[in-house]
């Protein structure tokens, strides 16, 4: 006798990998990315390092962070991510508490370069490379919502910095911070990301080839066929300069929000911004599998220009904070729209070498960020003409990234 009772068939472990990796997104960000504003107002203070100085330090961090954030997509690629992310967890944790105990510039540097090599093994490629094989039909969604964790990280990083840092101390609160990394990163790289599909004897989507709609692309590409192309080129060359604003924008925003408001409404005003750069991946996660993901991208490039303008002219904090809210609500797609771009275009098997590749460049570029807006801060006395020339880069890159589009499709063809 059968039961009346329809059970429901079982969710596809692919989304549990993007619950992983979300949550993993929610600490590197929050610690590695947003969290260096607060390291780097604290350690001018404690230690009476300018601001070019310690920015400096920081670029430093992010340059190591190009050179092997290359190796991490291959790596995952090829062999998965569970021992890749535990190392990436633990050498990131060191970086971050050692700079509690740092009194020397040279350590800094070093707590900062640990830090970067850290979070290489933690970041988007990282994120994108561990979802790749899981996903076809739904790899926009899959990665935009995985990446949601960088927007969580965005909201509550800096919040519970500063709270850690006023209510303990900064030496207390990156060991802190430190172990909040590990205790999270951990047991979810060891017991619940997995590599392919077919290990776990699924297909990806959770669809086998004979009912799925959309073929899986298993088109292989090297490095240099894809570097050839000027699709790959223009993004690159645009998210690369567009980062670099990003990074060097958000480096300083506490810094610079504390010119003219206190640090309590500092605080909120970043969480603030969070929330919106998590409602934008939202929207994103929602709409990429159903849009021109290189038009959208200019979109998000035109907005964060605006918000930077509106930011460089401000005469009152209430401005200034329009204007960090209006470049946040964009900060979240700027980090997940080249790995949809990339991954859309040269397809999934190649997705770890190529977007590996990508990462690098565009990370070289980052890496510029923080000690460009720093130098440039000093040598003209303030952030009006760093934030001005950002929001001019902003307005390039969305005409580049449109236009690498119409070659894009001779360039597929042939392939």
């Amino acid at each position: 006798m059968t039961s009346g009772v329809t059970k429901a068939p079982p969710t596809f472990y692919g989304w549990r990998v993007v619950k992983g990796t979300l949550a993993v997104a929610f600490v590197a960000w929050g610690f590695a990315l947003y969290g260096p504003s607060v390291y780097i107002d604290a350690l001018s203070r404690i230690h009476g390092w300018s601001t070019s100085s310690v920015s400096l330090a920081l670029s430093m961090a992010f340059l190591v962070n190009a050179l092997s954030i290359g190796f991490v997509g291959t790596l995952i690629g090829r062999h998965g991510p569970q021992a890749v992310m535990s190392v990436g967890a633990i050498v990131m944790a060191s970086g971050i508490a050692a700079l509690g105990f740092v009194s020397e510039p040279w350590q800094m540097v070093a707590a900062f370069v640990a830090m970067g090599l850290g979070w290489s093994c933690l970041s988007t490629i990282a994120v994108s490379a561990t979802i790749a094989p899981w996903f076809e039909k739904h790899q926009g969604r899959a990665i935009s919502t995985a990446l949601l964790g960088a927007s969580l990280g965005g909201m509550l990083g800096v919040p519970i910095t500063l709270m850690l840092v006023q209510g303990f101390g900064f030496t207390t609160a990156m060991a802190a911070i430190g172990v909040i990394v590990v205790v999270t990163v951990l047991p979810i790289s060891l017991f619940v990301l997995k590599h392919r599909p077919q290990d776990l004897g699924l297909w990806p989507d959770g669809m086998p080839p004979e009912t799925r709609e959309v073929p899986i692309d298993d088109r292989q590409w090297t490095r240099a066929s894809a570097l050839k192309t000027f699709a790959l080129r223009s993004t690159i060359i645009t998210f690369g300069l567009a980062l670099m604003v990003q990074l060097g924008f958000l480096s300083q925003q506490v810094k610079l929000l504390q010119t003219e408001i206190s640090p309590t409404l500092t605080g909120l005003t970043i969480l603030a911004s969070g929330s919106l750069a998590f409602a934008g991946r939202v929207v994103l996660a929602r709409l990429a599998d159903q849009v021109n993901i290189r038009v959208a991208a200019a979109l998000v490039l035109v907005l964060a220009a605006a918000g930077l303008m509106v930011a460089a002219w401000a005469q009152t904090g209430m401005w200034l904070i329009v204007g960090v809210l209006l470049f946040g609500l964009n900060v979240g797609n700027l980090t997940t729209l080249p790995a949809l771009i990339v991954r859309r275009e040269f397809g999934a098997a190649s997705f770890g070498k190529v977007f590996g590749i990508t990462g690098t460049f565009m990370q070289l570029l980052n890496a510029c960020g923080p000690a460009l807006f720093g130098l440039l801060h000093d040598s003209t006395g303030g952030y009006q003409t760093p934030i001005l020339i950002a929001a001019t880069v902003m307005l390039a890159g969305s005409l580049l990234i449109t236009y690498g589009q119409w070659p894009w499709q001779r360039v597929k063809a042939i392939h």
